[in-house]
């Protein structure tokens, strides 16, 4: 049952009581109406004051005090009519429409419950912060009406798409594993090969380039196995500085962007307290750094800074770069997607680097997002929530 067939039932309900709430009223005002004009008008009291009238009028010969008389009595029956509906009707309209609007907040509001209760389950789903992700389920209970069939149809989604990721999930894990076997094979046979006394000239030029090679198919696999452990949100949280953190890797990074030549700027680093898993977070910060000095011009800069909010800490590094279309940006953040990288050599990048940031951030309850610079580079922001204490 979609939410506007929901919203045309309470309607149909809500007007309906209302239906029946005026027609009470409208019994009940008649009903009151007529009882004060019978009292009024009784039969046996209007032929005594007409007799009465009729005797006056024939001693006296003033007919029109006898008329004045009997539209005096007229106006007191309209004026006590009046009374009773203004009064009486008044009160009962009153009386009637707050039971009439009781009764629908009580019957709309336990028809929105169940509604209510898969709405938050989703929203929580959405944004990452349930404690078991997609494992959570809403299981609800109730009679088998179409709200009912509605969260059963839900929670089946949900099942299927938890298999999914966990497959996908297990499978680039397991090739990442066991793409590591041969690599590491690989890499001490050229080693042995090239470090062999005697070696050629051009056998150890040959190694260079292989081990180059290889240590690049590494860090691929490596960055796939951070992004399948990061899909799966942190339970198992530690105390982390994100200030600290932030220092440590722009001050190992520093040498590497000394090289190609880019500054390094760090600060301000506010405290910025938070907690996870310290090796991801690390990892996070590595990248956000590593793309920052790849993705940059000779004489450009980057700068690494930390800041607390209202429940929140943030992370932002920012460098200067090539021009990055504002349009493109969410896609940066897409797995092997590589803006206007076309360099080849074990320094290219592989697309995973803001991957691996988003994926890590929401894993934590966060959030990362990117802006374009004017003149250049982004702006990459990592919002935390902040360790409470």
């Amino acid at each position: 049952m979609t939410r506007s067939t929901l919203r045309l039932r309470l309607t149909t309900l809500y007007g309906g009581l209302f239906v029946l709430a005026g027609a009470l009223v409208l019994a009940v005002t008649y009903l009151l109406v007529r009882q004060s004009l019978d009292a009024v008008t009784d039969p046996d009291r209007e032929s005594s004051d007409l007799a009465a009238l009729r005797a006056s009028a024939a001693v006296s010969g003033n007919v029109d005090d006898v008329v004045a008389q009997v539209q005096a009595q007229q106006d007191a029956l309209q004026d006590a009519a009046l009374d009773s509906l203004l009064t009486q009707g008044g009160v009962a309209l009153l009386a009637v429409g707050a039971v009439a609007a009781g009764a629908g907040w009580l019957v709309g509001g336990r028809a929105l419950r169940p509604l209510n209760a898969i709405t938050s389950t989703a929203r929580r789903i959405a944004r990452g912060g349930g404690a078991r992700g997609l494992h959570e389920r809403i299981a609800l209970t109730g009679p088998d009406d179409e709200v009912k069939r509605l969260a059963d149809t839900f929670d089946d989604m949900l099942e299927q798409l938890d298999r999914s990721f966990d497959g996908q999930r297990r499978f680039v894990a397991n090739a990442s594993h066991e793409l590591r076997t041969p690599l590491a094979l690989n890499r001490a046979l050229v080693e042995l090969a090239v470090t062999r006394p005697g070696a050629a000239d051009e056998t150890r030029r040959l190694g260079a380039a292989l081990l180059a090679v290889n240590q690049r198919h590494e860090r691929l696999i490596d960055a796939l196995l951070t992004l399948a452990d990061s899909e799966h949100a942190v339970t198992d949280r530690s105390p982390v500085a994100l200030a600290g953190l932030a220092a440590q890797v722009a001050e190992q990074a520093a040498a590497e962007a000394d090289r190609a030549g880019v500054a390094v700027r760090i600060g301000p680093l506010h405290p910025a307290a938070t907690a996870g898993d310290p090796v991801l977070l690390e990892r996070l910060t590595q990248n956000l750094v590593e793309n920052a000095v790849r993705h940059n011009v000779a004489g450009g800069w980057l700068a690494v800074s930390t800041a607390a909010g209202a429940g929140t800490v943030t992370l932002v590094v920012a460098n200067t770069g090539p021009d990055v279309p504002g349009d493109e940006v969410e896609a940066l953040f897409q797995p092997f997607r590589r803006l206007g990288d076309r360099r080849a050599g074990p320094n290219r990048g592989f697309g995973l680097g803001l991957s691996i940031v988003r994926a890590v951030a929401r894993a934590h309850g966060g959030d990362a997002t990117a802006a374009a610079r004017p003149g250049g580079g982004l702006t990459v922001t990592v919002t935390l929530p902040a360790r409470p204490g």
